[in-house]
């Protein structure tokens, strides 16, 4: 914990970016049949029906100092699928930066392995020296912003449409983090090392003299 709030208590560096990321499994469902509304009595009753049509994966990052995001879905969430996500990071988004800081929870595909797994290895090596990675301990997912901002596409977006597939569900995220993006959304985080000595208190160990 102490090591995430450290970081968050760095000066913005655009050469060093500190970015969270964060995933989300979204559920797809199809219309089975067209709905319909009628009213009787002058009670209004609708009706629809409905069938599961698979899941996917959304992958998402964000720069809280520098008010940006990004969401992009995956049908899996497999190794592979977060080499993919971290190379675009590293040489598309962030070409010029010397490292990238990130955050995220310690999944077993969340590692170095996974882009030796994906890339010729002088690729991967590549890769792995211009990340330093820094993991939200167990049961300490609240540390990374990225869930905060897969908090508000829940509300936002996905929660407000029934979606039936993989190119509806990426349709609807880029507008969203578009808009975001625009109004510069960034999280102004305030929670120190000190406040969690205090408030957090009973989480570290007892010491015994």
């Amino acid at each position: 914990m102490e090591d995430v709030l450290s970081v968050y208590s760095r000066p913005y560096d655009e050469q060093y970016p500190v970015i969270c990321m964060d995933e989300k499994p979204v559920q797809f469902f199809a219309d089975f049949r067209k709905g319909f509304r009628s009213t009787r009595n002058g009670v209004q009753y609708e009706d629809y029906q409905y069938i599961r049509n698979g899941t996917a994966c959304v992958f998402m990052f964000t720069e809280p100092l520098a008010g940006w995001r990004y969401a992009d879905a995956q049908e899996r969430r497999t190794r592979e699928d977060w080499a993919k996500q971290i190379d675009w990071l590293l040489t598309k988004q962030y070409p010029d930066a010397q490292k990238i800081v990130l955050v995220m929870d310690n999944l077993n595909t969340h590692n170095i392995a996974s882009l030796y797994a994906t890339f010729e290895p002088k690729h991967a090596r590549e890769l792995a020296e211009r990340l330093e990675i820094h993991y939200t301990p167990k049961h300490g997912s609240w540390l990374d912003i990225a869930e905060i901002e897969l908090s508000a596409l829940g509300r936002q977006c996905l929660a407000n449409n029934r979606i039936p597939d993989l190119e509806t569900l990426r349709a609807l995220l880029k507008p969203w983090a578009k808009a975001r993006n625009e109004a510069q959304k960034g999280v102004d985080w305030q929670f120190s090392t000190e406040d969690a000595r205090i408030k957090l208190r009973h989480l570290y160990p007892t010491i015994k003299n």
